[in-house]
C-alpha cells in the first residue's frame, strides 16, 4: 500500500466512524446537528447569512456506507456557508492594507499543506467582501478543480473570484469538516469542458456523516497522533522505491563491470591468451594496410603501470581502443548539405544519418547524394557489411552493425564509422563500448546543449582489457542470459 493510499484509507476509516470508539455519555450526531441548526437559524435572523431553498429528504439509497448509530446523515450545506471569492478592484489594492488577498495559485507556495498564510497582495478592508478566518477554501473554477487542494485562511482574507469557500457553523470541529472536505474528489464534481467549475448544487448535496462533537475531537487527535507515523512510512517508501529504481540499473552496471574485469566467468587455459590474441590482430591491421584498405598511422604510446585502472586475469592483456580497429568521422558540415541531396535513382548513393544507428535500423532514411559526388569526394565515407556505426552528437554512442546486406552507403557529419580487426569479437567490443567508452565520452565530450564523442587523440589512447577470444565469446553468452533477468527487474 502506498502511502497515498494508506493515508487515504486512514480518512476514509476516520469519516465512518471506525478509527475510534463511540462513546454513549458523548451524546448523539443528532443533538449536534439541532445545536448547529439553532445556531444557523440566529445567524439567518441576524442578517449574517442567507436563507436557503429546503433540500430533499435523504434517502436510504444516497447513503454510500453506514455509519454508527450515534452518528447522522446531512447535507454538508446544512453545516455550513458556501460562498463565492471576490475579484477587487485596482483602487482597493494596496501595500499596507489589513487584508491578505489569496488567489488560487497561492494555494501551490511551499510549506501550505494545510493553511494558506502567504502572499505579497493586501486589500482595505472597508472596500472588500472577505471571508472569515477558519474558511476552507478550494479552487472553483478553470483547470485548478483538478488539482482537488483543499486549504484553510490562517485569518480574515479577501480570495479570488476562481475560489470557493466553505465556512463550518459552530459547535463543529474545524478539522473534522477538513477531513470530510479532504475525503470529497472535487475533480468529480465540475461542469463544462473548456472552462470546469465546481456544480455548486452536486456539493452542497453532499452528505456529511455528523458525529457527536467530542467524538469529533478524538478523532481529530488520533490523525495528528497517526500522520507522523504515516510520515515515517511514506519516508521508508520513498527510499524504497528509490532502491527498487536504481536496483536493475545498478545490478546491471555490476555485471558489466564484472565481465570486463574478467570475473564473470571462469578463466581456462587452454583457450590461450589475450596477448596471443592481440598479436593476431595486429597481424590483420598489417595485411588490410599493406593492402591499402586501412592507412598507416602513427604508433600509439606503450601502457604503462600507472595508467591501468584495475587488475584483470594474468591470461588477459591492456591494449589501446586505436589498436583494434580503423576509425573514420563523417566529413565536414559543409561537404554535405541538403541542396547536394538527389532522388533516389541514376544510381544514387544513400547518406546515413544518427537514426539507424540509434534505432538500430538500415532501412530508415531517404538521403542521396549523386553517384558522381560520391566517387568524387566521398568514398573514403562508404559502409561496408561488419563496420559500426556510432551516433556522435546529441544521443551519443549508440552503436549498429551494418548487416551483410544494405544500400550501399556513407556516413553523415553526426556518426563514426569503427572498422574492427579480425579475429576480435565484435559483440565483446560492444559491451566495452557501451558500458565504458560511450560512458566516458559522455562525461569528457566537448559542448553542453550538444555532447560530442571525444576526439579521436583521447578516444583512441582508452584502455581496453582484451582477454582470448573463446572467453570473450563465453562472457557475451552469459551477459545474454543474465542482462535479460536484469530489464524484467526494471
Amino acid at each position: 500500500m502506498t502511502p497515498q493510499e494508506l493515508k487515504a484509507s486512514i480518512l476514509q476509516l476516520a469519516i465512518q466512524g471506525k478509527l475510534v470508539p463511540q462513546l454513549p455519555e458523548e451524546g448523539t450526531g443528532e443533538e449536534l446537528f439541532l445545536q448547529i441548526q439553532a445556531e444557523k437559524q440566529a445567524l439567518i435572523k441576524s442578517g449574517k447569512i442567507k436563507k436557503e431553498k429546503t433540500l430533499p429528504e435523504i434517502t436510504e439509497d444516497e447513503m454510500p456506507f453506514d455509519i454508527p448509530e450515534s452518528w447522522k446523515w446531512c447535507r454538508i450545506t446544512e453545516c455550513g456557508v458556501f460562498i463565492s471569492g471576490y475579484t477587487p478592484k485596482p483602487p482597493e489594492l494596496s501595500d499596507n492594507g489589513i487584508l491578505p488577498y489569496f488567489k488560487v495559485s497561492d494555494m501551490n507556495t511551499p510549506g501550505n499543506e494545510l493553511f494558506l498564510v502567504n502572499t505579497c497582495n493586501y486589500l482595505n478592508s472597508s472596500t472588500s467582501k472577505y471571508f472569515l478566518k477558519n474558511t476552507i477554501v478550494y479552487p472553483k473554477n478553470g483547470g485548478a478543480v483538478f488539482t482537488n487542494k483543499k486549504r484553510i485562511l490562517a485569518q480574515d482574507s479577501v480570495v479570488d473570484l476562481n475560489t470557493g469557500g466553505y465556512y463550518p457553523i459552530a459547535p463543529l470541529d474545524l478539522m473534522f469538516v477538513y477531513i470530510f472536505f479532504s475525503n470529497i474528489d472535487f475533480r468529480k464534481c465540475y461542469k463544462g469542458t473548456a472552462l470546469p467549475t465546481i456544480d455548486m448544487d452536486k456539493l452542497k448535496s453532499k452528505l456529511f456523516p455528523l458525529p457527536p462533537l467530542a467524538e469529533q475531537k478524538r478523532i481529530v487527535a488520533k490523525i495528528e497522533e497517526l500522520l507522523p507515523l504515516i510520515d515515517r512510512y511514506e519516508q521508508a517508501w520513498s527510499r524504497l522505491e528509490d532502491f527498487n529504481m536504481r536496483f536493475p540499473v545498478d545490478m546491471q552496471k555490476s555485471i558489466l563491470q564484472m565481465a570486463i574485469q574478467g570475473k564473470l566467468v571462469p578463466q581456462i587455459p587452454e583457450e590461450g591468451t589475450g596477448e596471443e590474441l592481440f598479436q593476431q590482430i595486429q597481424a590483420e591491421k598489417q595485411r588490410l594496410i599493406k593492402e591499402g584498405k586501412v592507412k598507416k598511422e602513427k604508433p600509439l604510446p606503450n601502457i604503462v603501470e600507472d595508467e591501468r585502472p584495475y587488475d584483470i586475469p594474468t591470461n588477459w592483456t591492456w591494449v589501446r581502443f586505436g589498436d583494434l580497429g580503423s576509425y573514420k568521422k563523417g566529413p565536414f558540415g559543409s561537404a554535405i548539405t541538403k541542396s547536394m541531396f538527389v532522388p533516389k535513382e541514376n544510381g544514387a548513393v544513400k547518406v546515413y544519418e544518427q537514426k539507424n544507428a540509434i534505432q538500430k535500423d538500415a532501412t530508415l532514411g531517404d538521403y542521396y547524394i549523386s553517384r558522381e559526388y560520391f566517387e568524387s569526394k566521398m568514398k573514403g565515407f562508404e559502409l561496408f557489411p561488419g563496420d559500426i556505426i556510432v551516433s556522435c552528437a546529441g544521443t551519443i554512442g549508440e552503436t549498429y552493425v551494418m548487416p551483410n546486406e544494405f544500400e550501399q552507403g556513407i556516413i553523415n557529419q553526426a556518426l563514426m564509422r569503427m572498422k574492427i580487426f579480425e579475429p576480435l569479437y565484435i559483440p565483446y567490443f560492444l559491451v566495452f563500448f557501451d558500458f565504458v567508452l560511450k560512458k566516458d565520452a559522455k562525461s569528457s565530450s566537448k559542448g553542453s546543449a550538444i555532447k560530442n564523442i571525444p576526439p579521436f587523440e583521447i578516444l583512441k589512447n582508452y584502455l581496453v582489457p582484451l582477454p582470448p577470444l573463446a572467453e570473450q565469446k563465453r562472457i557475451v553468452a552469459k551477459l545474454e542470459e543474465i542482462l535479460p533477468l536484469c530489464e524484467r527487474l526494471k
